[in-house]
């Protein structure tokens, strides 16, 4: 039984340190369950998403994508564009006036399933950390455990699971919070501060 528990204890483990993370995924799960707005499916396609990358790292792919380091770097322009593109959005939406906020607000709630279906997506696979913390990194480390590394896998994926549900599931509890204008001001000025500061930080690394 040991040999199961402890490799799934140490996968579960890894996994919340890597994926609890102020990030634009994370920003973007918190946005949609303080506005109960699609929450279950874009929980499920980050949840579902981290659990096919660990699985693929565990099954060896993170040695094929740190041999082909162009993937990542394609990965890397592209989501620090993105990223960027909706800090500014962000930063637009901090600058509007009250009433203007309570307008985008309506009008967030009328977002269609299949388009946060799709910003949920592309922060996900458009994210090269995502790759690096769950193909190379995860996978490294499964590996390592010998004959546990699927218990390991099975800890990490439930880590991502659990993190993902509690912060969709859990955000509208601070939903009063931004019952005001200037609430979703402030928290539109730290979403674009973190996803321009990170966008660039991609950018540059590449």
């Amino acid at each position: 039984m040991n040999a199961f528990l402890l490799p799934a204890l140490a996968g579960l483990l890894t996994g919340i340190g890597l994926i609890v993370a102020i990030g634009p995924q994370n920003v973007f799960v918190l946005q949609q369950g303080v506005r109960r707005t699609h929450v279950a499916p874009v929980v499920a396609v980050c949840a579902l998403s981290d659990v096919v990358l660990i699985v693929a790292g565990v099954a060896g792919l993170g040695a094929l994508i740190a041999a082909h380091p162009r993937v990542v770097t394609v990965a890397t322009i592209l989501g620090g564009i993105y990223v960027m593109v909706l800090g500014g959005m962000a930063a637009r939406r901090c600058l509007r006036s009250g009433e203007a906020i309570t307008a985008n607000r309506a009008e967030a709630a009328t977002v269609s399933r299949w388009a946060a279906i799709g910003t949920a997506f592309a922060l996900t696979w458009l994210n090269p950390h995502v790759y690096l913390d769950t193909l190379v990194t995860m996978g490294a480390i499964a590996n390592g455990q010998g004959a546990g590394k699927w218990a390991f896998a099975v800890g990490a994926s439930l880590a991502s699971v659990l993190w993902f549900s509690l912060l969709g599931g859990g955000s509208h509890r601070v939903a009063p919070l931004f019952a005001r204008p200037a609430a979703w001001r402030v928290i539109d000025g730290v979403v674009a501060v973190i996803m321009i500061g990170m966008g660039a930080a991609l950018l540059v690394s590449a």
